[in-house]
């Protein structure tokens, strides 16, 4: 069963999205799944989260559905342009996202658990850095947030402040907690930090944050973003000294698999995260198992 469409330009694949994820030319009396084209509209095709599609699609039986990919941008600007109109969508979503905080939106129950359960943010480092560096890495060790802190920055950033802006404002609000996160760490001599992190709206705001946090105590902090396998290959090999961007047990399970023993797993960031099937609030859906097949 053919799950994925593949677009060549970005402005094709935008305005294929709203297509398709609008239902403009569907009847009010046609499904849910009549109305979005049997398409959910997703992000980078090598997520975890569209590969849990997938598999929602198998456990499901939604045969005929296909997963759009593109990218967290595009995915929300569709999103953006089907509420303006009241259209339905179905979109791959997580959480923290600021979408959640802009938007009345629900996820898709998921009673065969397709996604898996709660998720957490786990912040990895090379092997030896702890050593190298030991105040930085205490304050990734120490690194510890909540959701609404982290969709705090994202909404700032999606309102137009720049993400170092967001994350300076951000920093700079909570000196309590910025306080707990780099007590009794070494402060830094200029010693370079390399951090890594996928390019989604939620990684953007931690590893940000992080680096204003590094660079007040002194460290001189380069943050890079890459695609989820090149990221977690990167701290693996040492070409990078940490990431707080791995999605634990589900979306990065298989590159945790792949790299556990050549990396360091500080522990969670972050708890309550999660992955699945978005919808406004008012798609007539409540659960994936509300979704049919192509007839």
């Amino acid at each position: 069963m053919k799950k994925w469409k593949t677009l060549g330009v970005a402005a094709g694949l935008a305005m294929t999205l709203v297509a398709a994820g609008c239902g403009s030319e569907s009847s009010s009396s046609d499904s849910i799944s009549e109305q979005v084209d049997y398409t959910v509209t997703g992000i980078e095709a090598g997520a975890g989260v569209m590969k849990a599609t997938e598999k929602a699609f198998d456990d499901y039986q939604l045969d005929g559905w296909e997963i759009m990919p593109s990218s967290s941008g595009v995915m929300t600007i569709a999103l953006d342009d089907a509420i303006e109109d009241k259209k339905p969508i179905i979109i791959t979503g997580w959480t923290p996202h600021w979408m959640f905080a802009k938007y009345d939106l629900k996820y898709l129950e998921d009673p065969k658990g397709s996604y898996g359960g709660a998720e957490a943010l786990h912040t990895l480092t090379r092997q030896g850095f702890a050593d190298d560096v030991p105040g930085a890495n205490k304050v990734l060790d120490q690194f510890n947030w909540g959701v609404e802190d982290m969709e705090e920055v994202m909404l700032e950033i999606n309102k137009g402040a720049e993400p170092a802006e967001a994350a300076r404002k951000w920093v700079d609000a909570h000196a309590d907690k910025v306080a707990d996160w780099t007590k009794e760490a070494e402060e830094g001599n200029r010693q370079e930090v390399s951090l890594v992190y996928v390019e989604w709206d939620s990684e953007v705001a931690s590893t940000n944050v992080l680096k204003v946090v590094l660079d007040d105590l002194g460290y001189k902090t380069e943050i890079t973003p890459l695609d989820n396998a090149i990221m977690w290959q990167a701290v693996a090999q040492g070409e990078a000294d940490a990431t707080a961007s791995a999605w634990l047990p589900t979306t990065h399970g298989d590159l945790y698999e792949q790299y556990k023993d050549q990396v360091v797993d500080l522990g969670a960031s972050l708890e309550g995260a999660r992955t699945g099937l978005v919808v406004p609030s008012y798609v007539d859906a409540d659960s994936i198992e509300d979704l049919e097949p192509v007839n």
